[in-house]
C-alpha cells in the first residue's frame, strides 16, 4: 500500500530505525542546518531527524528523510531504486500488437497507467484544510522555516511542491523552487529562466495577468520526489508520482485560487504572483556548496495558509555534497535511464558524481558501434532537456566501472590522448554555475574515453614521463623558480598522464595564468594533468579537490592544452582572471554555531553519531 501522507512515511522510518527524534529545543536559525550538515556527511547518510521543539513554532520539523539509499527506497516503496525505471522500460518497450491477445495486453497496460492519473475530490473536508488562515490572518512565521547558512538573505522554504497552470492550455506544472520568506505573507519565487514555472509566468506577464500559484509542503514521498524530477515539459508530474506509488495522488480544490492541491499535504500556501513585480532574493547557500548570488525574482503573495491539525513541516538543507539532495539525484539517475535511452539507445548507463553537483559532470557509458559516436552523444546530450546544462561529459565504453571513482579515473587516464580526445566548446549552463563570465552561458568540456574504432584517428602512443614524480622534490624544484608554489601532490605516477596538484599563492601580480605560463615555459612537467588550487585548499582531500575542480573551472578559459599536458586552473577568479561577475563564497557554518552544537550533542541525543567533530565535512 502506498503512503497516504507524510506521517505514514515517518512511522515507517521510525519502525525501521531510520529516524531520530530530537526532543530538546533547537533553533531554526543556523543550528538545525549545522546538525543536518553533520548528519548528511556521516556514513551512508546517517538518519532522518524529527525536531519536535523548534524555537518559535508549534510545528515539528523533519529533514534528511530522503538522505540515504535505504530511506529513499523506503520513500519510493521499492527494494531497488532501479525498479521503477525497469517498470518504465517495460512500458516503453511495447511493440505495436499484431494479435488480439497482444491488443488486449496493451489495453490492459494503458488501463493500468490511467489508474495513476490524479483524482480530484470535491465537496470534501480534506486533511490539508483542517486549519485555515485567510488574508490578514496569514502569518508565515508560524512555520519553522530554516535560515540555513550565515550569509543567507533570510529564511527559505526549501522543499516546496509548487503548483501552477499554463495560461493557454491549462496544463499543470509541479516543480520545486526555493522560496525566501520576506514577511508574514510574501515570499520570493526562485524560478530560473529555463524552468517550466518561469516559462508559464512569462506568458502571464505578456498578457499582464496575475498568475495563481499553490504550494504544498510535506507531501507523500513520491510526490515530493516527482517535483524534483526532470520530467519533460508537458508531462504531468502527478502522473509520475502516481506511477511511482502505484496509486493516484488525491487532490482537492484550493480555497482562494483556481488550482487543485494535494489533499493529504501537511501545509498548503495559496496565492498569486503579479506581472512585472520583482524583489531581491538571496543570497542562499545552495546545492553547489556555494552561495547563489542575490538577484531579482517574482514575488508570491499568500492569500491562504491551511494545514493539518498535527502537521509536520518538511524541509531539507543543501550545501557542499554529500547532502540529502544527492540521494534524490541518485534516484533520478536510475529512474530516468530508460527515458534517456529512448533518445540515445546506445547509452547503457550514466553517472552523475556528487562532486559535480548534478549539472557539472556526467560520465556516460555507450555501446559504441561506429566512428565518432562518442562525440555524437556528447553533442546530443548538450542539446537535450536538463542534460543540456551539463558542463563536462565524459563518454566511456559499456562495462566501464562507472561508480568506482579511482578505478574509473585510472582507466580514463590510461587511455587518454589529450591531442585527440578532449573537445572544448561552449553552450548553456545551469544558472547556478558561477564560473562563466556570462550567467547561463560558458565553456563546456567533452572527453572521449571510448575504445578507438576503425575509421577514427588513432591515439598517440603516450610514453611514461621521465620527470621526477616525487612531490617533495618536485615542489622544491618549482620553489627555486618561485616560492609562491606552496604544496604539491602527485596521483597516478605510474601512468603516462599522471595528475600533479599544486597549491599556489595568488596575488595582484601573480595570477593563475602566471603559474600556468611559468610551468609551460620552464618545461617542468612535460605531460600529465596539472591542477592549480588556492592556498586555503587541503590538497590531501580527494572529494574536496574534485568538487573545487568541477565547480571552479570554465573549460574554455581555465584549461590550457599543450600536447600531452593539460593545466587546469581551479582557483577562485576575479576581474584580473577575466571573470567580471562576483565570485560566491563557500557556504560554511560559523565557528560559534559549530561550537554551540558540539556542546549540545549529548543533550540532543546525537553524541554517538556525530561525535562533535567536523573532519571531512
Amino acid at each position: 500500500m502506498s503512503y497516504k501522507n507524510l506521517s505514514e512515511f515517518v512511522k515507517t522510518l521510525e519502525s525501521r530505525q531510520e529516524l531520530i527524534r530530537i526532543k530538546a529545543p533547537v533553533s531554526s536559525h543556523l543550528e538545525i542546518t549545522e546538525i543536518a550538515d553533520r548528519m548528511s556527511k556521516t556514513e551512508a547518510g546517517g538518519k532522518a531527524l524529527l525536531f519536535e521543539r523548534v524555537t518559535g513554532s508549534p510545528f515539528p520539523l523533519l529533514l534528511n528523510a530522503f538522505g540515504s539509499e535505504r530511506r529513499l527506497a523506503l520513500a519510493l516503496e521499492t527494494e531497488d531504486l532501479a525498479e521503477p525505471g525497469k517498470r518504465l522500460q517495460r512500458l516503453l518497450d511495447q511493440d505495436v500488437p499484431k494479435t488480439i491477445r497482444g491488443k488486449i495486453h496493451l489495453f490492459q497496460q494503458a488501463l493500468e497507467l490511467s489508474r495513476y492519473l490524479p483524482r480530484v475530490l470535491k465537496g470534501s473536508h480534506p486533511p490539508c484544510q483542517e486549519v485555515i488562515y485567510r488574508d490578514d490572518d496569514v502569518d508565515l512565521s508560524l512555520l519553522p522555516v530554516l535560515h540555513c547558512w550565515p550569509q543567507d538573505g533570510g529564511p527559505f522554504i526549501t522543499l516546496p511542491v509548487v503548483f501552477a497552470k499554463d495560461l493557454h492550455s491549462g496544463k499543470r506544472n509541479v516543480g520545486m523552487y526555493r522560496m525566501q520568506i520576506y514577511d508574514k505573507n510574501t515570499t520570493g519565487m526562485h524560478w530560473h529562466i529555463h524552468k517550466d514555472g518561469a516559462h508559464f509566468f512569462r506568458d502571464y506577464e505578456k498578457k499582464q495577468q496575475r498568475m495563481e500559484v499553490a504550494v504544498a509542503i510535506g507531501t507523500e514521498p513520491a510526490l515530493t520526489y516527482a517535483a524534483t524530477a526532470p520530467v519533460p515539459r508537458g508531462l504531468d508530474e502527478l502522473l509520475l508520482a502516481g506511477f511511482l506509488r502505484r496509486s493516484p495522488v488525491t487532490l482537492v480544490p484550493a480555497l482562494t485560487v483556481d488550482l487543485d492541491v494535494p489533499a493529504e499535504a501537511e501545509f498548503i500556501l495559496e496565492g498569486y504572483i503579479e506581472p512585472g513585480e520583482r524583489r531581491l532574493e538571496g543570497p542562499f547557500g545552495d546545492h553547489t556548496g556555494y552561495y547563489s548570488l542575490p538577484d531579482l525574482y517574482p514575488v508570491f503573495h499568500v492569500t491562504a495558509l491551511t494545514h493539518r491539525r498535527s502537521a509536520i513541516y518538511s524541509t531539507t538543507v543543501v550545501g557542499r555534497p554529500p547532502m540529502e539532495d544527492c540521494y534524490l539525484a541518485l534516484a533520478t539517475e536510475k529512474i530516468f535511464l530508460p527515458l534517456l535511452r529512448t533518445v540515445f539507445p546506445e547509452i547503457s548507463d550514466y553517472w552523475l558524481p556528487w562532486e559535480g553537483v548534478f549539472h557539472n559532470l556526467a560520465i556516460v557509458a555507450i555501446d559504441k558501434a561506429y566512428p565518432g559516436q562518442a562525440r555524437k552523444v556528447m553533442q546530443g546530450l548538450w542539446g537535450s532537456g536538463q542534460m543540456s546544462f551539463c558542463k563536462t561529459i565524459v563518454v566511456v565504453d559499456s562495462g566501464t566501472p562507472l561508480r568506482h571513482g579511482m578505478t574509473l579515473l585510472t582507466e580514463i587516464l590510461s587511455r587518454l590522448d589529450l591531442t585527440r580526445d578532449v573537445f572544448l566548446t561552449e553552450g548553456i549552463l545551469d544558472m547556478l554555475d558561477h564560473t562563466s563570465a556570462t550567467s547561463g552561458w560558458g565553456g563546456k568540456l567533452g572527453i572521449d574515453a571510448t575504445e578507438a574504432l576503425s575509421g577514427e584517428k588513432p591515439r598517440a602512443a603516450v610514453a611514461l614521463p621521465l620527470y621526477n614524480h616525487d612531490p617533495e622534490q618536485l615542489l622544491q624544484h618549482v620553489q627555486v623558480i618561485d616560492a609562491a608554489f606552496l604544496a604539491c601532490r602527485v596521483l597516478f605516477p605510474e601512468l603516462p598522464l599522471p595528475v600533479v596538484i599544486f597549491k599556489i599563492s595568488k596575488s595582484s601580480l601573480k595570477r593563475a595564468n602566471y603559474f600556468r605560463d611559468l610551468l609551460v615555459a620552464k618545461k617542468i612537467i612535460p605531460q600529465g594533468l596539472v591542477l592549480l588550487y588556492d592556498a586555503a585548499i587541503d590538497i590531501r582531500e580527494d572529494s574536496l579537490l574534485l568538487w573545487k575542480a568541477f565547480n571552479n573551472v570554465d573549460p574554455l578559459r581555465d584549461i590550457l592544452l599543450q600536447g600531452q599536458l593539460a593545466i587546469i586552473d581551479a582557483t577562485v577568479k576575479d576581474d584580473a582572471d577575466c571573470h567580471p561577475r562576483p565570485w560566491p563564497d563557500d557556504a560554511v557554518m560559523s565557528a560559534a554555531v559549530q561550537r554551540g552544537v558540539d556542546a549540545r550533542l549529548e543533550e540532543l541525543g546525537l553524541s554517538r553519531l556525530l561525535k562533535g567533530d567536523r573532519e571531512g565535512s
